[in-house]
């Protein structure tokens, strides 16, 4: 019934005839203008010298920093990497063995196939174990005294430590 009434409304209101001038009667003026406002704002900030809204300059690196960084990047990097890997299992013309015997003709030196090797399990292993890490951590009876606590630092350097050695396998 309300929404009859709203059309009933607004068709009289459309049909009905105003004249421009009462419209403009009873504009009323802006004190300034957005652009006005805006370049005050600026001209402020600028004449305050400090910087933009929290930048990180501010911030003083610390290591659960860098491995929370790292544990994202590690993520997306391997979730494209299997997407990718499964768009060219699909697309790529061949199978496996070929694009195999393809890379070992290339008689690539074994120090640029054990750095390979490495750039493709550093990033598995390390978010494999910072993630076990972390689940260790949170089932901890209070989370927020044990984040910064020194077992918990000696904790996530022993664990940078392991990662290491789990590529050379």
């Amino acid at each position: 019934m309300a929404a009859l009434l709203l059309r009933h409304v607004g068709r009289h209101c459309l049909r009905a005839h105003l004249s421009p001038q009462l419209c403009i009667r009873n504009a009323v003026p802006l004190g300034t203008t957005a652009k006005e406002e805006m370049e005050r704002f600026w001209n402020k900030n600028i004449g305050s010298n400090r910087p933009m809204s929290p930048h990180i300059t501010i911030y003083s690196w610390s290591l659960p920093m860098v491995m929370s960084i790292c544990h994202r990047g590690t993520g997306i990097a391997l979730s494209a990497g299997v997407s990718l890997f499964g768009l060219s299992a699909l697309l790529v013309p061949g199978n496996f063995e070929s694009h195999l015997e393809l890379v070992k003709s290339l008689c690539l030196g074994p120090a640029l196939i054990h750095t390979a090797k490495f750039a493709l399990v550093f990033p598995l292993m390390y978010h494999t174990w910072n993630g076990i890490r972390h689940l260790e951590a949170s089932k901890a009876p209070s989370v927020g005294d044990c984040i910064t606590s020194p077992p918990v630092h000696h904790k996530r350097r022993m664990f940078l430590i392991r990662t290491l050695p789990e590529n050379q396998l």
